[in-house]
Order: C-alpha cells, then structure tokens, then sequence
C-alpha cells in the first residue's frame, strides 16, 4: 500500500517539478543577456571611484598633496573653471580629501555639461572631461538601460523582477530530496554537462541570497515600481516628511535635477529662494546670455559665504554645492559618502543664507531609512571593504550562472530544437507556488504583468500542440 501511495503522489510532484523547471528555462534564456549586462556594469559600477581615479588621474589627482590651509575661496575656483570654458556653473565640488581635485560643472552654451577639475591650492585648471563621456557614467547608463530611454528603464525593471523569480525557482529545483550530490559541492569526476550542471547549482546555492539581495535593493531605482513606492512613503511620512515644507516656499525644479542625492529625496521638489525683490533682482540676470549671472550679483550671497556658513555647521568637505539656476533658486549642499549615516542635504536660499531644510538620517521615516540602508549596501559603500566584496561576488555568480546555464541548455538541445522543459497534460502548480506568484505580482506590478503574459503565452503553444480530439 505505501508503495502505491508513493507512486501516486510522485505524479505531482513530477509535474509540479516540470512546470517550475519549464519557467525557469524560459525566465533565464529570455533574461540572460540582461542579466549578464546588469552583473558585468554592476561589478564595475562598485569600484566606480578607484576606475576614476586610475582612468583620469590627470584631471581628478593632485601632482600632491597640499595642505587644507592653503584651499582658494570657492568663488575662485568657479570663476577660473569659467575663464578656460565659459558657460553658466551648475556646481562645485569639494574632495573629500587631499588627493583629489575640486569639480566645478560648468553649462556649455549648446546645453552640455562640462567637468571642470581645478586645484583647490592654486585654482589652476587640471583639464575637463564631459559629463556624458566619462566612462562610469556610460556604465551606469547601460546598467539601468536608460541609455535606450524610458523603455529600458521599464525592461530593466522587469528584468530584475524576473531574477527573484529565477532565484526562487532554482531554489526549488536545487532542494535535496535526498540528493547527497551535486548540492554543495561539484562531484568528484564529473565532467560534460555534469559538471556544468553541478556548477549552476552550487553557485546558485551559495551566490543566491546576495543575488536575491541585489535584485529586491536594486528595486528603489526602478522607474515605475521605485518612484511610485518613493511617493508613497513620502506621503505618509515615512519617507521625507511633509512636515518639513511647513513654512518653506517650493520650486518646480524636481530634486533629481539636482543629481545624486539619497534616494528618499529623489521625488522631491527643491525649495525656492523666498526675497521679495527677486523679480527686480532678475533684470541683470535676463539680460546674461551665459544665463543666471550669480556670481557678479550684489544681491545674492556669493558660494564663499555659503560654504563657510557650511563648514560652521559641520559640512566642511566631501561634497556637491548646487548652484541657483534663477532669481528663485537655493544652494543645495548634498553629501553623500557612502554610509547612510554620513549623507545630509542642505537648501539654503540665495539671498537671506536661510537654512530652508536640513535633511539628514534621522529626519527620514523608518521604511525610507531601511530602503536607503539598502541602496547603500547595494552600491557597496555601507561597510567598506567587506561590503564591496560581498557585492562583487554576488555580480560574478551571476556571471557564473549566466555563462553554466547557456552551456547546460546547449549541451542538452538537440540540433535544431529549443528542447524547453517539456510541459504535459495535467501538469499544475501547487497552490503555495501560485500564492508566491500572485504575491510578488501585486507587490512588483510590472513583473505581474509579465508573468501573466508568460502564462497566456505558454497556455497558449500547449493548446496549438495539443492533438486534436477525435471524435465519433
């Protein structure tokens, strides 16, 4: 009798088995070069600072290292940035330590953004590097796919969605069921397809959960997913909250304009400059044809009172000064080091030097703080060293996976044939594997919808290739 119990209740298993294994197949060869592509511009995307700092040494290192005692006021550095390429400054950045250069951005007339690198002791220029030509801004194009526009983005998106579903299939595939093989380690002799199976299978084993990891904190950046749950924690106080608006006059220039900034900020719109004679004060500045005329306005507090004002309140170095765009305009000091704890942005109004917000840690609710605690992680800048590694080797195990799951499916395929995982009548899906599915379709809306799109799709090939009835 337990014989033919088992016999029965292997059938479903079998076919549970061959439904997931038939979406994993299908998940991965579709998403495979998205994923390679998001695992190769990750990993180099980690060590974006020391790439940087060996590709343009020349621009962004000092010759060597001079005292901080001896650092020329900000104004000077905008104004020689400008006297070797003239257009309108849109920022300045301050290093963080002595062997970097400062930044100024600088707005050529045709729109473009130039990099500006100046020595902060002699506010000689270094050279320039445009801002849509340096390498790890590249990289970071092609890892969100924003180089192919708002569709990529939407792709990306999707993609990611799908690695938590590869994730949880393969788990499944990969449980033991009283396999002592092939799980944990590669067995001993194995060569061919064996051996690149077991190769997938232990990555995935021991890579899964920082993959996992990487996918779920990727998720803030998304375009649909990302900024709808960023304006929700807002809304409800568990982001940025609304409180702090109370008083403050608000712009129409989204703070992502700004650019990087913590997450949490992102949806934001930046505070404006509150003095009644703005209008007036814009005469001079209308009639610029380099645009907002800031640095040669008596009205206006120049950046050296700014950043002493700063660095009196504890942002000395190691961050971005947004120069005001217009007459309604603010500077927005962002630091951004890496470890949540450490990031602070400051809007101060252009005239008046108010401090209109000051933005730090402990100001964001508790969701917006986990979520930022996440991002960090994921970029690698929370814990240092350790935390670089750790994002790196889940980046090379999904290489790993990528590269072995290509080669298993090739090995397997006859020639000429797809050969996916076949599907037979009656095969269902559990219910618990149903409920998971329609979770992290609600929860992720974009992979919901392609999953329901998957399912009409492979419904629909086993309807052509079923056989037709006969009938009498």
């Amino acid at each position: 009798m337990s014989s033919s119990y088992s016999a029965t209740a292997a059938v479903p298993r079998a076919g549970l088995y061959r439904r997931i294994w038939r979406w994993h197949f299908f998940a991965g060869l579709v998403c495979v070069p998205f994923i390679f592509s998001l695992a190769v511009t990750g990993a180099m995307y980690l060590f974006h600072r020391q790439i940087d700092d060996l590709v343009y040494a020349g621009q962004m290192l000092r010759a060597q290292a001079d005292s901080v005692a001896a650092v020329q006021p900000p104004s000077r550095l905008i104004a020689a940035a400008l006297q070797s390429y003239p257009g309108r400054p849109k920022a300045l950045n301050l290093p963080a330590d002595d062997r970097h250069n400062a930044q100024v951005d600088v707005i050529r007339p045709d729109g473009s953004t130039l990099q500006v690198f100046i020595n902060p002791a002699t506010a000689t220029v270094a050279g320039a590097i445009a801002e849509d030509q340096r390498i790890m801004t590249i990289v970071k194009r092609i890892h969100s796919l924003a180089i192919a526009g708002e569709g990529g983005k939407v792709v990306i998106e999707i993609v990611a969605g799908w690695i938590i579903v590869l994730i949880s299939t393969g788990a499944y595939l990969w449980w033991p069921r009283g396999r002592r093989v092939g799980v944990v380690s590669i067995r001993p002799g194995a060569e061919g397809r064996t051996w690149w199976r077991d190769l997938h299978a232990v990555t995935g084993a021991f890579g899964g959960a920082v993959i996992l990891f990487l996918a779920l904190t990727g998720m803030p950046w998304s375009v649909f997913w990302g900024a709808n749950v960023n304006a929700w924690l807002t809304a409800h106080d568990l982001g940025v909250p609304n409180g702090m608006w109370r008083g403050v006059p608000k712009s129409t220039l989204p703070a992502g304009a700004l650019g990087a900034l913590p997450w949490t900020q992102q949806q934001l719109a930046v505070p404006a400059s509150d003095d009644p004679h703005a209008h007036h004060k814009a005469t001079l500045h209308e009639a610029n044809a380099n645009g907002y005329a800031l640095l040669s306005h008596p009205g206006t507090a120049s950046p050296d009172a700014v950043v002493a004002q700063l660095a009196s309140i504890g942002i000395d170095r190691g961050y971005r000064l947004a120069l005001p765009r217009d007459p309604r305009g603010v500077y927005s000091a962002i630091r951004i080091t890496g470890q949540t704890e450490d990031q602070r942005v400051i809007h101060i109004d252009q005239y008046s030097r108010k401090v209109l917000m000051d933005i730090g840690p402990d100001r964001i609710g508790a969701i917006g703080r986990i979520t930022e605690w996440g991002v960090s992680v994921h970029q690698g800048g929370e814990y240092g060293t350790p935390n670089l590694l750790l994002m790196l080797a889940g980046c090379l195990a999904l290489i790993a996976l990528c590269v072995s799951g290509i080669v298993i499916w090739w090995k397997r395929r006859p020639t000429g044939r797809l050969a996916a995982p076949e599907r037979r009548n009656g095969d269902q899906l559990a219910r618990g594997v149903v409920l998971i599915a329609v979770v992290l379709g609600c929860c992720f809306q974009l992979l919901g919808a392609s999953m329901l799109a998957v399912l009409l799709l492979d419904t629909l090939i086993a309807a052509l290739r079923r056989p037709p009835t006969n009938h009498q």
